[in-house]
């Protein structure tokens, strides 16, 4: 992280901002970065309590790169320090990011959460995909990222990942 004008921001070079591209396969290397570069806060729908799941661990991450993590999870009170919530519509704060850890069949109902709650990109995690979601996050004026570790991408491109 550096700190430009007293906001941190991630040392990711941005390659585009034009919020117009297709998210097609050659140019989703430049949507990753531009998406990370200008992330600050990440809901993340689906977050375990538990660190032996891939969502903690992904999230423990981002908390340590800097990234302010909000967890979804109607089950629990608190996880890495952070107070939960139900679902995205709850949270009251600006979000950047949604990244979620669900089953394809719940994504279309976060999608339109993230929609509504004004957030910027909709990620969905490795070995997730719905087409519907993107749809509707698309339509809604997302980003969308979908079946891509933001851990690993994060830690590709930052050079932090070991």
């Amino acid at each position: 992280l550096r700190t430009v004008t007293g906001v941190q921001t991630c040392a990711l070079p941005i390659l585009t901002s034009d919020p117009a591209h297709s998210n097609r396969d050659d140019d989703l290397e430049t949507v990753i970065r531009s998406v990370l570069v200008r992330t600050r806060t990440i809901a993340v729908v689906g977050l375990s309590p538990r660190p032996e799941r891939p969502s903690h661990a992904v999230a423990a991450y981002l908390q340590a790169h800097g990234f302010r993590v909000l967890p979804v999870n109607p089950t629990a009170i608190e996880i890495l320090g952070e107070r939960c919530f139900p679902d995205v519509l709850s949270i009251g704060e600006p979000v950047d990011m949604v990244n979620v850890f669900r089953i394809p069949d719940e994504c279309p109902e976060v999608a339109k959460q993230a929609v509504a709650a004004g957030t910027k990109f909709l990620w969905l995690q490795l070995g997730i995909t719905s087409v519907e979601a993107a749809r509707i996050a698309r339509a809604g004026g997302l980003e969308v990222v979908m079946d891509r570790c933001i851990m690993i991408d994060h830690g590709r491109l930052a050079g932090t990942l070991h």
